[in-house]
């Protein structure tokens, strides 16, 4: 069997480093899940790296895991990439078409996306993602595929993403420390959203809103446009932290807490209700409320929610977005967590669920999964994978700079695709 047959995706988070291994059958439109593998992270804090050793163990666990339960051998994988060092900027790009007749070919339609690479950035920063969001053509405004039309002057309208230089160069260490071979990075937020989001709710205006362990990536799609992202300094992990602090606990019991008695709404919650520690850890004693818990819990999470409305209404989409929000992340399974976000955005609001595949779909139905599933999707669809022709149009175009550093000296560049 060929090895192009396997796409492996790593979703490197705070709270948890999680490996999905897939495999691809030509007869088939999705792939099969053949193989998943979690491990809990150590070293990463706020989506960003802090001890490089710890890192690359527990990658190399997930990995193994992984292995373990496919029986195959992992050398290559798509890794997200997130924390709140991720900036974007709109840019534009112009050529002349190249042709003598005027029609716009593939050539064209790279060098004018390169065009709009062409900004200043800071010399710590790298473009990670550059997605081209419309066309134009000479007059012609508002073009999503220039490809064999004519004209003289062609322009671009994109958004660059922006990571930084000394992240990027870690994390890459991690996964080769870790025996892996990079094939490309992909922001999480735009994982997620290949995993869970259709096309009708990126036509009508929505908010992916991603609730990690350290950090709360959101994506906001409209016209099947991406209109904005951005990383929150904040996330699940935080609960927990509240808890601990508030219940006077460790942070393993305020964990084990969160995910049994948790609910984002007190007034579901009777005041009698009472959690007896010494049931979850010998080693704890007391009884204490519950509805003081969910009280902690809603606090937090309207934070992150009020947040999150502010990034809309910085892009003048506050309550305006029509498909509303979709959640993913393991948070979000905390019991009404789903109806505090209707209530503070204003906006529809709903779980999402990662798109169903072959293999064990069961492993992977859930909401913490979704940007490990977006990651073999987008591994689908690359050129790396010939699953569809390497110069597709309209898809996005991801370069990662060859200027990080000695460390990844080898690294050669690679081109991504992705139909926002």
């Amino acid at each position: 069997m060929s090895k192009k047959d396997i796409i492996v995706g790593i979703d490197i988070g705070s709270s948890n480093v999680r490996t999905v291994i897939s495999q691809v059958f030509p007869e088939e439109e999705m792939p099969r899940i053949i193989g998943v593998g979690v491990a809990q992270s150590a070293g990463i804090r706020k989506g960003i790296i802090v001890d490089l050793e710890e890192t690359v163990k527990v990658i190399s666990e997930s990995v193994e895991k992984a292995e373990r339960n496919s029986g195959r051998t992992v050398e290559k994988a798509l890794v997200n990439l997130g924390g709140n060092h991720i900036t974007s900027q709109d840019s534009k790009g112009v050529i002349a078409v190249g042709r003598a007749d005027g029609e716009v070919t593939e050539d064209d339609i790279m060098r004018v996306i390169n065009a709009a690479q062409a900004i200043s950035i800071p010399s710590n920063k790298e473009i990670i993602h550059v997605i081209p969001k419309n066309y134009s053509l000479d007059e012609q405004k508002g073009i999503k595929d220039p490809l064999g039309m004519n004209g003289v002057r062609l322009e671009v309208d994109a958004m660059i993403i922006e990571g930084s230089t000394p992240f990027v160069r870690n994390l890459i260490k991690c996964v080769e420390q870790a025996r892996i071979t990079l094939d490309s990075f992909v922001l999480s937020p735009l994982a997620a959203a290949k995993a869970t989001l259709s096309k009708r709710q990126k036509e009508l205006g929505v908010v992916l809103v991603d609730i990690g362990g350290g950090t709360t990536s959101i994506a906001v799609f409209e016209e099947n446009d991406l209109l904005h992202t951005a990383v929150l300094p904040i996330g699940g992990g935080h609960i927990t932290n509240d808890i601990a602090i508030g219940l006077r606990t460790s942070i393993d019991v305020a964990e084990k807490i969160k995910l049994e008695y948790g609910n984002a709404l007190p007034k579901e919650i009777g005041k009698k209700e009472d959690i007896d520690l010494s049931a979850i850890d010998p080693n704890e004693e007391g009884i204490v409320s519950r509805y003081h818990v969910a009280e902690i819990i809603e606090a937090r999470l309207e934070e992150i929610f009020s947040l999150v409305n502010k990034e809309l209404k910085l892009i003048g989409r506050e309550k305006l977005l029509p498909a509303g929000i979709v959640l993913v992340g393991g948070t979000v399974k905390l019991p009404g967590a789903v109806d505090l976000a209707k209530n503070i955005l204003a906006l529809p609001a709903q779980t999402g669920f990662p798109l169903p595949l072959g293999g064990l779909v069961d492993k992977v139905d859930d909401p913490s999964y979704a940007t490990v599933v977006g990651l073999i999707l987008w591994g689908l669809e690359s050129s790396f994978y010939g699953k569809k022709g390497g110069s597709e149009r309209g898809r996005l175009v991801t370069d990662i700079s060859a200027s990080v550093g000695s460390s990844i000296s080898g690294m050669r560049k690679w081109l991504g695709k992705f139909l926002p």
